[in-house]
């Protein structure tokens, strides 16, 4: 039987298949056609044709059939396409961010009932303000609420916002103070930690809030600083709630001293945070910025970069290539030991220095003709030089002077130390706006931080600018990037404060600032509002130089000893550039007993440094400044640089511009010329000479009474007749002085990762 089979299959097997094959078509056919569809749904559109007809939005939201859509259109079907938008953003009846009412919820502890106390009062005072803005403005704010964290549901307020009837917009703010025993405080920052490492939770619960800020309460006497635990409770909740909510840092975490100066600590914090507040009820959001204001970037690294007196030569891009340097910038020469690198060739000496270049300017060809120069603006608005220089962080101000905030204002905002001019003449580095009102200059340095970006001439033939037009501009861009800077990690609420208020300005940023026709008019300008000026010029103007009025500390830079020397690394524009050079010398000589005058020596191993003391000693001899100050080149790495003949073995150690300045100093006392080393600042590689006229009974005193000279200025005018002396200040602090580093006691030095770090001073040649 089995093998009758096998034969009948083997006899007919082709009929069998094939007719199998007909029944299962067969089969399918009649259930695709008698099964119910759903109906299918349109796919987005990926492209355009223009001659076939489009689908509305409509037909999209509510998924017909294609054969309902293919009855009104002849062609194949074209969806119009688009992110899908959620039901609020659908919703035209949902407020905008900005039209949302505002709440602000105040969240306090207190074991001992002081803080209570403050924040029942405070409540009271924001309220009050909150009803005056609304009057004064179109802006809604509900009633502030205050709140006791012992009391409260942490669930309710920071896994997410709270629901309000009235779509508010929430703003949090704390008032903390830190204990060592526990307390709510501790449960409640435990709370956060927990939230944030919660993968159940978003990375950002809280980021719908507008923004939050923190005050902490402390006591200096228990704990003396920072680090040790002064207020460690308020930064601890900071950190937590820029993670929680997205880095919506809307001013620095102010901290006060209970039993000193909280009520004034306290009162700059909450006038700030009002600022904020009615900015945000009007726009918002926390307001534009750099990775601060209301997008701050929690990474403790800065960009290095140039600052008055820091000469610098940097990348103007920085560069994703492997092959390129895999360098970061130098921010500190005492790291110097640890970022030497050889070069290609296995040399660490210096390159071979750049050919001198003539960059004299000769007549135009119209100029010869008899023809009418066109008179230019010297940076326009669509040109490469504003893109450069805008690239580089200046913002231009009119056709023709700049503003820049610097390294150091960044690093004395957050307690992490402060520029040279503070430990050698006492100035703030927070209050000093950095600024120019020429961007143009008749030198083409080898070291020059902006690697030439900036226009260059021997004479100004450009537009220009009204005083009063470049001084409202430049204050007003200086405000605007320290207000960039609320929302950065570390920036304390004390020197945020005193930041919008300049003092100081450092007339040095680029270019030749007396290079402009109305330096004196812009100079007065600063003194009026009791802005001292420290202007740095390049010795190349002798009649703008001998033509100007009062400053207060009057800079001629030094960068070479002798004519070979000065050729080759400033590359100057005018053929005369020596005579000019020792013109400005002699005027300033004449200027010592008005102004303050200064030798800035720049100091460039390869270039300048060696066997030029006696140079030098000369130069000083012929000028007799008020003071010499002697600076390191700063390396940061750049191509430009490269071009110039310079690397990183141009720059010198500390110890090398220490053992410069003790040769000086003997040479000048050989000389008879009065001059000893009175101070110092490591961190800047930077040595200050002074003449012993600013030594009395024994004590330097490189110190500005700041507030004695505009007193002068005011009684006697900027022509009028006094001496350095009679507005030389204190004397110059102990931790300032040379052998002392010069490092601001008040702060912190800490590594790029935002460590500590002990700062090490080496002023003798390593054994």
């Amino acid at each position: 039987m089995r093998q009758d089979l096998v034969d009948v299959w083997h006899a007919y097997r082709t009929p069998i298949i094939l007719s199998a094959l007909l029944l299962l078509a067969g089969l399918r056919i009649f259930l695709h056609t008698t099964e119910d569809r759903e109906p299918l749904v349109a796919l987005p559109k990926i492209y355009n044709e223009p001659q076939q007809p489009q689908v509305s939005e409509k037909t999209i939201s509510k998924a017909q059939p294609v054969a309902e859509t293919e009855k009104k259109s002849s062609g194949p079907r074209r969806i119009k396409g688009g992110v899908t938008r959620k039901a609020s953003q659908e919703d035209k009846t949902a407020p905008a961010e900005h039209d949302r009412p505002a709440k602000v919820l105040v969240f306090f502890s207190s074991v001992t009932t002081k803080t209570e106390k403050i924040a029942h009062d405070y409540i009271k005072t924001l309220e009050a303000f909150l009803d005056q803005k609304a009057n004064e403005t179109d802006d809604k704010f509900l009633k502030p609420e205050l709140l006791d964290l012992t009391e409260i549901d942490f669930e309710d307020y920071f896994v997410s916002p709270p629901k309000s009837p009235e779509g508010a917009a929430y703003f949090y703010l704390f008032l903390i103070p830190s204990y060592n025993i526990d307390t709510i405080n501790d449960t409640f920052l435990q709370h956060l930690q927990e939230t944030h490492h919660d993968f159940r939770i978003d990375t950002a619960p809280l980021s719908s809030l507008v923004g939050y800020s923190v005050f902490g309460f402390g006591d200096k006497e228990g704990w003396p600083n920072e680090d040790e635990g002064f207020c460690f409770q308020a930064k601890e909740l900071d950190k937590w709630m820029s993670k929680l909510t997205g880095r919506k840092r809307a001013y620095p975490v102010g901290m006060g001293d209970m039993k000193s100066d909280h009520a004034e600590r306290f009162t700059e914090w909450t006038f700030g945070v009002q600022e904020v507040i009615a900015q945000a009820s009007q726009t918002g959001f926390l307001g534009e910025g750099v990775p601060g204001s209301g997008d701050a970037v929690e990474s403790d690294d800065e960009e290095a970069e140039g600052d008055d007196g820091e000469v610098v030569f940097d990348d103007e891009e920085p560069s994703n290539s492997k092959e390129s340097d895999g360098s970061r910038p130098l921010d500190d020469v005492e790291d110097l030991g640890k970022m030497i690198r050889p070069s290609k060739d296995g040399n660490e000496g210096p390159r071979k220095a750049a050919l001198a270049v003539d960059f004299t300017t000769y007549p135009s060809a119209s100029k010869r003709k008899g023809q009418a120069p066109v008179i230019k603006e010297m940076v326009a608005k669509d040109s490469p030089t504003y893109n450069a220089l805008t690239k580089q962080g200046y913002s231009i101000v009119g056709s023709h002077s700049g503003v820049k905030i610097c390294r150091w204002t960044k690093s004395a905002l957050r307690g992490r130390g402060s520029c040279y001019k503070y430990s050698l003449y006492g100035i703030n580095s927070h209050q000093c706006m950095e600024t120019t009102p020429s961007l143009s200059c008749s030198n083409k340095c080898v070291f020059c931080w902006r690697h030439g970006t900036n226009p260059v001439g021997t004479t100004w033939r450009w537009v220009v600018d009204p005083p009063e037009m470049i001084f409202d501009g430049v204050k007003e861009n200086h405000y605007k990037k320290i207000k960039m800077m609320r929302g950065v990690p570390g920036v304390r609420a004390e020197r945020y404060a005193e930041a919008l208020r300049i003092r100081h300005c450092a007339l040095s940023l680029v270019g030749e600032p007396i290079f402009y026709p109305y330096i004196n008019e812009f100079l007065a300008m600063l003194h009026n509002e009791r802005i001292s000026s420290f202007l740095v010029c390049n010795a190349q103007h002798p009649d703008q130089l001998a033509a100007l009025k009062a400053v207060t500390q009057l800079y001629v830079s030094i960068d070479a000893s002798n004519k070979d020397s000065l050729k080759k690394i400033d590359r100057p524009l005018h053929r005369d550039f020596w005579e000019r050079f020792l013109r400005c010398l002699d005027i300033l000589r004449e200027k010592r007993f008005r102004h303050r005058t200064v030798y800035r020596l720049t100091l460039v191993k390869g270039f300048n440094v060696e066997d030029e003391v006696e140079g030098y000693a000369q130069l000083i001899e012929r000028g007799l400044p008020c003071f010499v100050e002697v600076k390191g080149v700063t390396y940061c790495g750049t191509s430009t640089s490269s071009n110039a003949g310079l690397s990183m073995s141009n720059v010198p150690f500390y110890w090398e511009v220490c053992e410069f300045v003790k040769a000086l100093d003997r040479r000048l006392q050989e000389k008879g010329l009065g001059y000893g080393i009175a101070a110092e600042h490591a961190h800047s590689c930077c040595v200050l000479l002074a003449s012993n006229r600013f030594n009395v009974d024994g004590k330097w005193h490189t110190h500005i009474d700041y507030q004695r000279f505009f007193e002068l200025l005011e009684e006697r005018g900027p022509d009028g007749d006094w001496t350095p002396e009679d507005y030389m200040g204190p004397p110059t602090p102990e931790w300032a002085l040379w052998g002392n580093g010069g490092f601001d006691p008040r702060d912190e030095r800490v590594d790029r990762k935002g460590r500590k770090m002990e700062a090490v001073v080496s002023r003798e040649a390593p054994e």
